[in-house]
């Protein structure tokens, strides 16, 4: 039983976008690895952008120097 787990940062990433990671993630693995969708686990965790960080700072700082 494959389990995937997708992370990504909270930023209104819509149902249809969730369900076509979901979809693509279990069909690649059928593709690649000839596993049972059936029993193909994918899990699509959101995390704040205050709660990942890169380089020493979160996402949120990061991108407020960019403007």
């Amino acid at each position: 039983m494959p389990y995937v787990n997708i992370k990504i940062t909270k930023e209104g990433v819509t149902t249809q976008q969730k369900k076509d990671l979901i979809e693509g993630a279990t069909q690649l693995l059928v593709d690649i690895l000839g596993k049972d969708p059936a029993t193909t686990v994918v899990v699509i965790e959101e995390v704040d952008t205050d709660n990942w960080g890169i380089g020493g700072e979160s996402i949120t700082m990061r991108r407020s120097h960019v403007k």
